[in-house]
Formats: structure tokens, C-alpha cells, sequence
């Protein structure tokens, strides 16, 4: 227990991270509700902007100057940018904030970006690490969600990733695609494993509001996507990966032993870090803020020495909520006395009728006075969280 109380005040004391987010993309997918614009001809006044948030902002951080353990450029599509929008970038990064010797820089890409000549230019950056959106390794699934790469771009980009000196990459893959049976599903796991990735990301299809997929399946042009079928491939994929010695560190994320992503790790346990671009997000241990996700209404602001974002002080509610939701994600658990000395709340005594449901249904283990998901129970997570958050 004393352990884990360490760990936690580590991540939440001293780990510090940087997000930017490249608001482009080449292609809108069918999928996405991130924020991005197809729209490139103001390319140049956002990395001015960005810029001028990152000098802003190097200031927020408790020490100077700013020393990250983590930087990840996010989308959109950062591997969109060219070699003299990435030298402005790195400039005025270098300018404000220090890298530790060992920090993990990620970035997004898509494999259609991953050429030799942008390859031989990101392996001469701090960039370490690449995370791919290869989301399928079939086709039809690729074209069905309006990507802008194929199966043979992925492969390709994986190997010249390699050729160029590049070690850890984690891919991105969806499962649940209506008319992706159990048979492709697993073909996709195997052909990402046959690249020797340490890191697999995979989510579950999901229809947002707003998204072409959401209109087509309202419109009768798509199928809907089914809850068993994503519930089956979650299984095949954890049972797969856990054979191959991932370990299932967070509901959407494996990693080979030692290559857990050190950014997205750092999110759920309480990392302050500072968020750069529209729709970006902050956290400093008291306050959440976020960037306006508009591309000229964030441009306007910030060129005008002004902010482009809103702020909410978090109440000791809102932050035992996401400790509860964050802790039942991952495998490192949830602490129970933490939580007593944190908050004031034993969850064994305050949710007994749902602790003794979650354990006797084997979602749910208690360790060393840590509540931990097992493996069926990482299926469940959300269910279980929402029951154990206290409402007003």
C-alpha cells in the first residue's frame, strides 16, 4: 500500500506533460469527433498562435524553466505538418520548456504521412516514440471509415519507421466495425503482432453526434454497430495479447512489459500538464481549463493577447469521481485508503451492496487493500465507476 500511495504522489507531485494539438486533417473520418479541419490554408497563422500560447504558458508549470516528462503532439494529424512548420515548432519548444533526458515525445501519425523523407526528418528530432493510426489492416474497413491510407501503406510505414532508427511505436486499431466478423478481427491482431509493436491501442467503434457515421446509420446507409460483437472481439483481443505477454495495463491500452505510455499514464494518475492548441486541455491539481475547439475563434484570441479558453476550479467531488474512474480503468487499481485519506470516503462501507456485487461476480478483486479490475471486469469499468460516484 505504501507503494502505491508513493507512486501516486509521484505522478500527481512531480510529473509533468505537454499537449499539443495540430488541428488538421487530410481527410475527415466517418468516425471522428475529434476536433480538426480538413481546411489548410491557415496552417501558418496556427503554428504563430501556437507559438504564442506556448511562450504564454511556459509559466504554468511550478518550476522554470518548464521540464517535461512527457510531450505528445496530438490531433488531427500532426504528421501532416512539413519540415519547416516542424523547425518553427521545435524552435520555440526548445526556447520555453526543457525535455528530460529520458522524456517520452510522441507523436500521432498516419501512415500515409510516414514517407522516407518525413521519416528521415522526424528521426533526427527528439521524437521517441510514434503512435500510428493504422485502425485496420483490411481494405474494406479502411475505405468504409474514409481513411487516407490502405493495408499496404500501414505495413510499409511500420518498416520504414524502423529503418530509420524508430524503436517504440504503439498502433491504434477498432474493433466492432460492422462486418468485421471474429475471423478478420483476429487476422488484424495477428498482422499488427507479426510487426513487433510494443503498444496496442484499440477501442471499440463508437457512434458520435455529429460524425458522418452517426448520419449514415439515422439514414439507413450503414449498419449500426452491434454491443455483442464488440463485447466478443474485447475478449478475443485481451486473451490474444495477454498470450503474446501484454500486459492489459488500462481498459484501451497493452504494452509489452516497460513500454506503457508514460503521457497517457500520467493523465490517469493525476499529472499536471499543460494543453496547447483549440480544443486542448489543462490541469494544474485545481483547476481544469480547455481551449475553445474553433479553429478562428482560437487563432483571434490568442494573436490578440488574449485567452481562447474557459476554467473550473474541480471540487473535491469531481476529483473523487474521476479517482474512481481512472483507478477502476487500469490495472494499478484503485487505493482504497487513499481514497479514505484523500476524501473522507471508505467505498467499501459507503458502496458495500455494490462492492460485494462487483467481487462476487468476479469484476472486481481487492489486493493488498487495492480494488483491481480483472480481466472481464476492464469490460465493465464504466458500469462500475458511474455506481460509485457520489452525486449531488
Amino acid at each position: 500500500m505504501k507503494k502505491t500511495l508513493a507512486l501516486e504522489a509521484h505522478w500527481a507531485s512531480e510529473m509533468t506533460g505537454l499537449y499539443i494539438h495540430i488541428p488538421f486533417c487530410k481527410k475527415a473520418c466517418h468516425y471522428c469527433d475529434f476536433h480538426f479541419s480538413t481546411n489548410l490554408k491557415y496552417r501558418g497563422e496556427m503554428l504563430i498562435a501556437l507559438c504564442t500560447e506556448l511562450s504564454s504558458k511556459a509559466t504554468e508549470f511550478n518550476n522554470a524553466p518548464a521540464i517535461l516528462d512527457s510531450l505528445y503532439f496530438g490531433g488531427g494529424t500532426p504528421s501532416i505538418l512539413n519540415m519547416e512548420e516542424w523547425s518553427e515548432l521545435w524552435k520555440c519548444i526548445h526556447q520555453h520548456y526543457e525535455l528530460k533526458p529520458k522524456a517520452e515525445i510522441t507523436l500521432e501519425a498516419n501512415p500515409d504521412d510516414l514517407t522516407e523523407e518525413n521519416l528521415r526528418y522526424l528521426s533526427s528530432t527528439p521524437i521517441n516514440r510514434l503512435s500510428i493510426g493504422i485502425q485496420s489492416f483490411r481494405d474494406e474497413d479502411l475505405l468504409w471509415m474514409n481513411r487516407a491510407h490502405n493495408a499496404e501503406d500501414a505495413i510499409s510505414a511500420l518498416g520504414k519507421a524502423r529503418q530509420f532508427g524508430f524503436k517504440h511505436f504503439s498502433l491504434d486499431l477498432i474493433y466492432g466495425i460492422p462486418g468485421m466478423s471474429d475471423e478478420v478481427w483476429i487476422q488484424n491482431i495477428k498482422i499488427a503482432l507479426s510487426q513487433g509493436v510494443n503498444h496496442i491501442s484499440a477501442y471499440s467503434l463508437t457512434v458520435e453526434e455529429g460524425t458522418a457515421l452517426h448520419h449514415f446509420i439515422s439514414q439507413g446507409k450503414s449498419a449500426a454497430t452491434d454491443d455483442e460483437q464488440s463485447s466478443s472481439q474485447y475478449r478475443i483481443l485481451c486473451a490474444m495479447l495477454k498470450e503474446e505477454g501484454f500486459l492489459h495495463y488500462e481498459v484501451s491500452n497493452f504494452a509489452q512489459p516497460g513500454h506503457e505510455a508514460v503521457h497517457n499514464s500520467g493523465y490517469w494518475s493525476g499529472m499536471h500538464y499543460v494543453g496547447i492548441g483549440p480544443s486542448a486541455h489543462s490541469y494544474d491539481g485545481k483547476t481544469r481549463s480547455w481551449n475553445v475547439s474553433n479553429n478562428a475563434k482560437y487563432m483571434k484570441a490568442i494573436l490578440q493577447g488574449s485567452t481562447a479558453c474557459e476554467t473550473e476550479v474541480c471540487t473535491d467531488q469531481s476529483l473523487y469521481n474521476e479517482a474512481v474512474l481512472t483507478g477502476l480503468r487500469r490495472k494499478s487499481g484503485l487505493n482504497i485508503e487513499h481514497l479514505k485519506q484523500r476524501f473522507g470516503k471508505d467505498i467499501k462501507k459507503d458502496f458495500k451492496a455494490e462492492m460485494e456485487e462487483y467481487i462476487g461476480s468476479k469484476w472486481l478483486m481487492e489486493k493488498d487493500g487495492v480494488l483491481v479490475p480483472t480481466d472481464e471486469g476492464m469490460l465493465w469499468s464504466d458500469r462500475m465507476s458511474s455506481s460509485l460516484f457520489i452525486t449531488d
